[in-house]
């Protein structure tokens, strides 16, 4: 009985130590979950790597709190529940910070803040993003963000109508295709694509007004001790100058 309970005891142990050391490798490696298809942002590039500013931003956090990043990419529309589903254990992928997705997830502070905008062909009459002077037009953006929201808010109600796609990439298709009047979108997404991948096919009619918003990264919502070791990461590489050498390699400006 006793050599029964002394073995009990000791594959116990064994358990506990096992179980220990799975969790600590677990805390070594972070799962990122990102779309890869919001350049200069996120993107996968043709041999596959996913890069750009979200990428190198996760990595500085992630050797700031001397843990390995893996990087998962996922549809934007999916995005939000496999985090839910534990595919990955937080999302940088430009998520604008709002009301309605704090009820399904916990966010960090901002890692940067920006307006939308509207880009237009260059010979369009367009000189305003008032929903006003988008009247009878029909507005691109990409499908469960904040500029699908105002495409089909502000613009729709002012009689424009609002055309939602999976992706960036395909709204601007539409446009340079001319089947579109008008994108929507982040600003810096949309002065990369025209600085990069236009071909002088459009102009920036303007950023939309009252429509500054935060990124922040998201985790579960009971992943609080997460989110506090990220916001203090956050806060180090602002500090110690690694951010701004990040900024630098995709923008000429301050985006934080």
């Amino acid at each position: 009985m006793q050599i029964s309970k002394w073995i009990i005891s000791a594959a116990s142990a064994a358990m506990l130590v096992m179980g220990a050391g799975s969790l600590a490798q677990a805390q070594e490696k972070l799962k990122i979950g990102t779309e890869g298809a919001y350049p200069p942002f996120n993107t996968i590039t043709s041999d596959g790597k996913v890069e750009g500013f979200d990428i190198d931003i996760a990595n500085a956090l992630c050797a700031q709190m001397k843990v390995e990043c893996e990087i998962v990419t996922q549809d934007w529309d999916g995005i939000i529940p496999a985090l839910q589903a534990k595919k990955f254990d937080a999302i940088i992928a430009s998520m604008s910070i709002t009301e309605e997705r704090k009820k399904q997830v916990a966010f960090t502070n901002k890692y940067y803040t920006t307006p939308l905008a509207l880009v237009a062909p260059k010979d369009s009459d367009l000189t305003s993003t008032e929903p006003a002077a988008l009247a009878g037009k029909t507005v691109g953006a990409q499908a469960s963000t904040t500029q699908a929201d105002y495409a089909q808010n502000a613009y729709g109600k002012a009689g424009a109508e609002a055309k939602l796609y999976p992706t960036q990439e395909e709204a601007i298709t539409d446009l340079q295709n001319g089947r579109l009047d008008a994108v929507i979108s982040d600003k810096f997404v949309l002065m990369d694509w025209l600085k990069k991948a236009s071909d002088g096919c459009c102009k920036l009619v303007g950023d939309v007004k009252g429509t500054e918003t935060q990124a922040g990264i998201a985790v579960r919502l009971e992943d609080t001790a997460l989110r506090d070791k990220l916001n203090a990461a956050i806060d180090a590489i602002v500090a110690d100058g690694t951010y701004k050498k990040i900024q630098a390699k995709y923008f000429d400006f301050d985006i934080y």
